[in-house]
């Protein structure tokens, strides 16, 4: 064969070659082939269309592409809208209920357990029925318990007996803390922190404090019996006594009354037998007079109860109720006993100091006293409120001289929210004093609409979470429903509806968690529903919105 003929099929050869070799590499991408109609690729892709062993990675760049573009196109999310929402009043109305010598629950010391709880469960539902938010309740009237105590015995004035539990079992103070925060109230426990049996009490038995503790307990003329404030026992069992029910009870508050040293005609006007402290403060070398000795003992037991109560639970409020008098003069014109020198109780002081949450002289006089007057009275303990406490005054809804008491007691109340306008609020003795005249004009008149309890902007906020908020549509109505994972520290809701332009608003229990709501209203449509918590300290945690469609 000659030299050209070789040549010729040489060259044949070659190109059928790289012929063949391009047809096979089309055939073995097929899906790239397919992505290259629907999508362009950048030019440092096409450079790898020529490197098959890194085809792979390309695919995986080009599918990421792809799904950044479908990103662009969902809707952006709705910006929460900020709302303004309608403010509720804030005041604290409270009422004392006495377990000692049964003056309100309960009304007979010999109730089954079921009519103890029945009458409980009517005066809670009085109180919130009148738009009250607060119960101060007696769980330690002397020396005993209406509740399971390792410290002192079951109450003669619950069961009859003291020592003896109520039968069939419960805890009263458990029952009344549980009662309470169902139906939107603040359940304060009341203790008389001295006074070991009452006069009232039935015999002093073998069960009775005084005879477990007869060292530091005195007996006055009057027939009661006394702790002795000096004595370093008695304050570590007085404060044993409170830190166990802080510890372990759902309350919202510790409650002291004025009752310190007792007042003088609880000993025939003789003075405190208290020799046997009083002598070995002086053998100590101490150098107090007795009286700056006796106020010395009480302050520091006021100071050690208000910090241990906050280092145990700091929302806890501890609030006392002292005589309204300090001192006969304070302020010009005055005139009256003096809880400092009879009672050995520096209430200014404990005011100054900062020792107590809340601040509740006894106002009992009328508001044309000529030697009590109440303005008077409430706006010297406000000129001493150096650390904005709460200031709340206890009136004398049972026993107040006046000839129409339910509008005595409302003038009462109308001057403390014009003299203490930050944080308004009252604690009325008793409920005995809550007839249905009263009732209906406090309904009528200052309590006509609720009112949340004040914050207490010193204490320690409790960082809450925000609510869950669901709702589900109906024909003519809504239904809402709400949650919250701390809902043990909710007191109460807060509901807001808005129709058109108008919002509505309404104040309901910690155990309410859901509410039929109408679509329309006064010719308007349900546009938002929004729902907040409010805390134990009266604090707002963030609210939650809804839009009806």
């Amino acid at each position: 064969m000659k030299l050209q003929q070789i040549k010729f099929f040489i060259i044949i050869g070659i190109v059928l070659g790289v012929m063949n070799a391009c047809s096979k590499q089309t055939n073995y991408y097929p899906t790239y082939s397919k992505r290259q109609q629907t999508t362009q690729k950048p030019a440092s892709e096409k450079k790898n269309e020529e490197k098959p062993a890194i085809i792979s990675k390309t695919e995986t760049k080009t599918e990421i592409k792809v799904d950044i573009v479908d990103k662009k196109d969902k809707p952006k999310e709705e910006i929460p809208m900020v709302l303004n929402l309608p403010k509720f009043d804030r005041e604290f109305r409270a009422a004392w209920i006495a377990s000692v010598a049964n003056i309100n629950w309960p009304s007979k010391k010999n109730l089954t357990t079921e009519q103890q709880k029945a009458e409980a469960i009517y005066l809670l539902d009085m109180l919130k029925e009148h738009n009250f938010n607060a119960v101060i309740f007696q769980a330690r009237p002397s020396g005993d318990a209406l509740y399971a105590s390792k410290f002192e015995p079951w109450s003669y004035f619950l069961t009859g007996e003291t020592g003896r539990a109520p039968y069939p079992y419960y805890d009263p103070l458990e029952f009344w803390v549980e009662e309470a925060h169902k139906r939107g109230l603040e359940l304060h426990v009341w203790l008389n922190p001295y006074r070991a049996h009452h006069s009232n009490g039935g015999k002093v038995s073998s069960q009775s404090i005084v005879n477990k503790m007869p060292s530091q307990i005195v007996k006055l003329k009057n027939g009661m019996y006394w702790f002795d404030p000096a004595d370093k026992t008695t304050q570590d069992h007085a404060s044993d006594v409170v830190m166990d029910i802080v510890k372990r009870y759902n309350i919202d508050g510790i409650h002291f009354d004025d009752y310190f040293y007792p007042y003088a005609s609880y000993n025939g006007g003789a003075d405190f037998p208290d020799y046997i402290t009083w002598s070995a403060y002086q053998g100590s070398g101490g150098k107090l007079s007795r009286g700056d000795w006796r106020r010395e003992n009480v302050n520091q037991f006021i100071k050690r109860i208000y910090k241990e109560i906050k280092e145990e639970k700091d929302y806890v409020k501890f609030g006392i109720s002292p005589f309204g008098i300090w001192k006969p003069g304070f302020p010009n014109g005055v005139s009256g006993m003096s809880q400092y020198d009879e009672l050995y109780a520096d209430a200014k002081l404990w005011l100054n100091e900062g020792w107590i949450d809340y601040f509740t002289p006894q106002l009992y006089w009328p508001v044309d006293a000529p030697k009590q007057n109440f303005a008077s009275l409430l706006n010297w303990w406000e000129s001493e409120n150096t650390h904005q406490r709460h200031l709340w005054p206890g009136l004398n809804t049972v026993e107040i001289r006046a000839s129409d008491k339910p509008a005595e007691i409302i003038k009462q109340i109308e001057i403390t929210r014009q003299l203490v306008p930050k944080s308004a609020g009252v604690a009325h003795w008793s409920t005995a004093g809550l007839t249905s005249s009263m009732l209906y004009s406090l309904k009528a008149g200052p309590y006509k609409e609720k009112a949340l309890i004040p914050k207490s902007p010193w204490l320690k906020p409790l960082n809450l979470d925000k609510p869950n908020l669901f709702i589900l549509s109906e024909t003519n109505s809504v239904k809402a429903n709400w949650s919250l994972a701390q809902n043990n520290e909710i007191i109460n809701w807060l509901l807001f509806t808005k129709y058109g332009e108008v919002w509505e608003k309404e104040i309901l229990d910690s155990s309410t968690f859901t509410k039929e709501i109408d679509k329309q209203r006064n010719g308007k449509n349900l546009d938002l529903i929004v729902i907040q918590g409010i805390d134990r300290l009266g604090n707002e945690t963030e609210y939650v919105y809804k839009k009806v469609s």
